[in-house]
């Protein structure tokens, strides 16, 4: 079964992910199927499809799942390795962003280098746990709150730094035989969503 979310870290299947037919491509294969059925729902001639089809399987974003009969012909059924994907900031090399390079916590610079520092990480991390058949231990919390002024907002930040900071403090060791290190990160940036689920089409949180 292919997996929910796949983190690139591969130039090339990067570049391919970001061509708009084989987005399409990709898209359309989160369920089995081959380049005749992948290019009748897409409107595409059945030769081009195959075409991209061979060069996503050599990128490992495609898998073969079958062979089927369809006539006179043996069809080759493939399908995404994954329903979804994320681009490891780490392809662009010496472009990436480092969060050393910026040193101002408020800043939205320094939470965009911090999350990509972490999309990285765990792109990693997710190979090396893959490799070795393990479950990679990750938490993640999310929530909003809409802080009535900047004075609530600004003690908010300031509670939660301190909460942080006496947790860290009183589990943190320093000295723990096999202990192992974990990266806590949080921050926060005025948010997209407003009125349930849709997007807000104004600027008012900004």
């Amino acid at each position: 079964m292919p997996t929910s979310l796949a983190i690139i870290r591969d130039p090339d299947a990067a570049g391919a992910v970001l061509s708009p037919i084989r987005r399409r491509v990709l898209a359309a294969l989160r369920e089995p199927g081959s380049a005749t059925t992948v290019g009748d729902r897409l409107g595409l001639p059945r030769q081009k499809v195959n075409y991209h089809l061979r060069a996503l399987e050599s990128l490992g974003l495609v898998e073969h799942v079958e062979d089927r009969r369809r006539g006179n012909c043996t069809e080759r059924v493939v399908r995404a390795t994954a329903t979804h994907y994320l681009i490891d900031p780490a392809v662009l090399g010496e472009l990436g962003a480092e969060p050393d390079d910026v040193t101002d916590a408020f800043s939205s610079e320094r939470l965009a280098a911090v999350s990509s520092r972490t999309v990285a990480d765990l792109g990693e991390l997710r190979e090396r746990a893959a490799a070795v058949g393990k479950r990679l231990p990750t938490f993640s919390l999310e929530s909003a709150v809409r802080f009535a002024s900047p004075t609530d907002q600004a003690a908010f930040l300031g509670e939660l730094s301190s909460a942080i900071t006496g947790l860290v403090a009183r589990y943190h060791d320093e000295s723990a035989e096999g202990g192992r290190w974990f990266r806590l990160v949080a921050g926060s940036h005025p948010a997209l969503l407003a009125r349930g689920d849709r997007r807000a089409t104004t600027t008012e949180n900004v």
